[in-house]
Formats: C-alpha cells, structure tokens, sequence
C-alpha cells in the first residue's frame, strides 16, 4: 500500500472509488464533477490516496475554505483493512499543521462511517443537509488524541 498526495490525474480513480461506495452514495453522480475534485484538491484543500498495485483503493480530501471534510471514502472490496483510518489520519494532521480552526463533517446516521467518526473521536453536535450528523473535531481534541506520535 502506497499513500501519498492526490494529483489531479488521479481523478478518474478517484470517482471510480466514490461511485462504487455501497453507503453515503451520490443521489446523482452529476453532483460531484472531475472540476469539483481538482478544484478541492488544488485550490481548496489536499487531497491524499491509497494505492495498491497502481490503483487507487481510497482517498481522502479536506477543505481549509469551509474547514470540513469533503471526502473520505474506500473502494468496498479494500474495506476494514485499516486505510480509512490511515488516510484520516494524515488529512487531519495536515489540516491541523495549517489551522487551529475546528474541522466539521456530515454523514449518514447509522452507518458505518457513523461509528468510523465515533471511534475517531469525533463529536456528534447536531445535523447537516439532509438528516445527516454534523460532526466536529477541535485541534485540542486531535492533539490530546495524537500525543503520542
């Protein structure tokens, strides 16, 4: 497994990768466009991917505009092999390398990435968009969670 930053001719596995996810699926993948994730990824934020055998398994991509995570998501077939983990953590340590800022996310209830952001420490505040949890994580928050590393 490789990790490292995303590029932008990375794109086309990304959306492979966010179209074949099984939950927090797009309504209609019109929504999030090639332009949408360059612009995330070199304008607003940085985004990072996993890679295995040159193909891009997971990525993850996080904005300094609205201090929120825009993507995190895995291909199902390389689920619970701990990538999640791997490319959340590195977002957050380079978001709080930038900014102080407490950083926010939303995802559907009872799901998967619902108890994902739990055990990650995030903390549930309320609700987003369309009946989705709004979560938090503060850089205290991170830094006493990180003490360690």
């Amino acid at each position: 497994m490789i990790y490292r930053e995303a590029v932008i001719a990375d794109i086309p596995q990304i959306m492979k990768v966010r179209l074949a996810v099984k939950e927090n699926t797009l309504s209609n993948p019109a929504l999030v466009t090639n332009e949408d994730c360059v612009e995330f990824i070199t304008e607003r934020g940085k985004g990072w991917v996993c890679e295995i055998d040159k193909a891009i398994v997971g990525f993850s991509i996080v904005d300094l505009k609205d201090n929120n995570i825009w993507a995190l998501f895995i291909d199902p077939d390389y689920e619970k092999k701990g990538i999640g983990r791997q490319l959340h953590d590195r977002m957050l340590h380079w978001y709080f390398d930038q900014t102080k800022t407490t950083v926010w996310l939303g995802t559907a209830p009872k799901s998967r990435a619902e108890n994902f952001y739990r055990i990650a420490g995030w903390k549930a505040i309320g609700t987003h968009g369309k009946g989705e949890i709004k979560f938090e994580m503060t850089f205290e928050n991170w830094r006493t969670q990180n003490v360690n590393e």
